[in-house]
């Protein structure tokens, strides 16, 4: 069993990972969505309907291969979580459910709309269906995200004679503390993505010298948003989630931090290598006191370290944690840091012809993606050993009669298939930006009728 757990563990990793790829940029880049048309009607300035589109062509790529993706990853809770499933399934039922019928529905119902009714609906009507786009994905997010969160830290519950676990309050499941800060975080971490793909893009057509108006607009729009949500990032979001997860999970927080023995004062650790064996962080770079303050807001104050808990109660990938977590706060902190160099430069006017600044948010684009891949590895293997925090553990959610060999059959051809759509995503993106907000034109950017950002 031990065996067949660990690849059912890799086949659900591997399928979400590759999944999250798309839904992050739709739903950042439905509120930026908002943002052009919003401009467009106010200015009535067709170039902003222009790059509205140009950006919807994208988000409709990424729209289609979120749903090829997202569909036989819902299954695998019946073919490789049955006993989950079969558990809990009362309970996640609801909001997956909800994320199906209500949101999903909103949001492909108006993105056809969006895509090909603009004629038809006006320019008043096709703001809407842009803002219903986003209303329909950012809903989506927020039902996803609460099934997980209340997987972290279970709320309206109760159990039944059997074991089985019963939903008792909706609105407990729905408001469930954790999920409010895991939503506002993880969004922020959305409209990074398609900040900086974006800003990117803009970035791209300026040094080339193509479409420079669409992409001063592009440039603008994206440090604008993207300082703001890298800001929020940090501050109140990032720092409720570590209170959280400190309070309701402390062994997970020993493990992020690497913190064998507790400590009154405890260090922030920057740099280090954990040593599960030895017990220790090997090669620290340290913060006096810091985690104790950001934790507890005392400079003094006691944390727990993983020897004041039971080794059952550890997360069973420490390292991976570690290196995880860390790596979502570095690219963080680095996020800050660019964007708000690039907003200065935006306010001072020399950014459009800044090389220098428009090469470093060009090549940044694959950064939030591989930040949002870690900052959700932290919140999985975090929860380990757990598939319930404290209710059930993940040995105990396995499909029982699925073996090792057919969870990896599955696997690799999830492997080859998802291959085949990594490169034909990058075409389709390719053949876009190549294309440029006018398709049809030669590419060059200098419209009479495109006036300057």
């Amino acid at each position: 069993m031990g065996q067949a757990l660990d690849v059912h563990r890799l086949h659900f990793a591997f399928t979400i990972t590759f999944h999250y790829l798309f839904p992050q940029l739709t739903m950042g880049l439905a509120l930026l969505l908002v943002y052009l048309k919003t401009k467009a009607l106010r200015t009535g300035d067709e170039h902003y309907h222009r790059a509205a589109r140009f950006w919807a062509r994208i988000f409709g790529i990424n729209f289609a291969l979120g749903v090829v993706t997202g569909i036989p990853m819902e299954f695998q809770f019946g073919t490789n979580w049955a006993a989950f499933s079969k558990a809990a399934g009362g309970v996640i039922g609801q909001t997956l459910a909800m994320e199906g019928v209500f949101s999903f529905f909103l949001e492909s119902s108006f993105l056809g709309l969006f895509l090909f009714g603009e004629k038809k609906l006006g320019r008043i009507g096709h703001w809407w269906a842009a803002f219903l786009v986003f209303l329909g994905s950012w809903l989506s997010g927020y039902f996803i995200v609460a099934t997980d969160a209340w997987m972290q830290h279970p709320a309206g519950y109760r159990l039944g004679p059997g074991g089985e676990i019963e939903l008792s309050s909706f609105w407990g499941l729905l408001l469930n503390k954790w999920a409010l800060w895991q939503y506002a975080h993880n969004m922020l971490g959305a409209v990074q993505t398609g900040c900086f793909v974006m800003a990117g893009v803009g970035s791209f057509y300026l040094l080339t010298k193509r479409d420079e108006d669409y992409g001063r607009t592009f440039v603008r729009t994206g440090v604008l948003v993207g300082t703001i949500a890298a800001l929020l990032q940090l501050f109140p979001t990032g720092d409720m989630q570590g209170k959280m997860i400190a309070y309701s999970q402390p062994p997970t927080l020993a493990a992020m931090e690497g913190l064998f023995q507790s400590q009154q004062g405890a260090p922030l650790a920057i740099l280090g290598q954990p040593d599960v064996e030895k017990r220790r962080l090997d090669n620290p770079l340290e913060l006096p006191n810091m985690l104790s303050f950001l934790t507890y807001r005392e400079w003094r104050a006691d944390v727990k370290g993983l020897l004041e808990f039971p080794e059952t109660a550890w997360p069973d990938q420490i390292p991976l944690l570690y290196y995880s977590y860390h790596v979502m706060v570095g690219l963080g902190t680095i996020f800050i840091a660019v964007m708000v160099v690039a907003a200065i430069l935006l306010w001072r006017g020399k950014l459009y012809d800044s090389r220098g600044m428009l090469w470093i948010l060009m090549v940044s684009v694959p950064l939030p993606y591989i930040a949002n891949t870690a900052g959700w590895m932290t919140a999985e293997l975090g929860r380990q050993p757990w598939l319930i925090y404290g209710l059930m553990r993940t040995a105990e959610g396995v499909s029982p009669r699925v073996a090792a060999g057919n969870a990896w059959f599955t696997l690799i051809g999830f492997m080859g298939m998802y291959a085949v759509l990594a490169v034909l995503w990058l075409f389709l993106i390719y053949r876009e930006i190549e294309m440029g907000p006018e398709p049809g034109r030669d590419g060059r950017g200098d419209f009479a009728d495109a006036p300057a950002d």
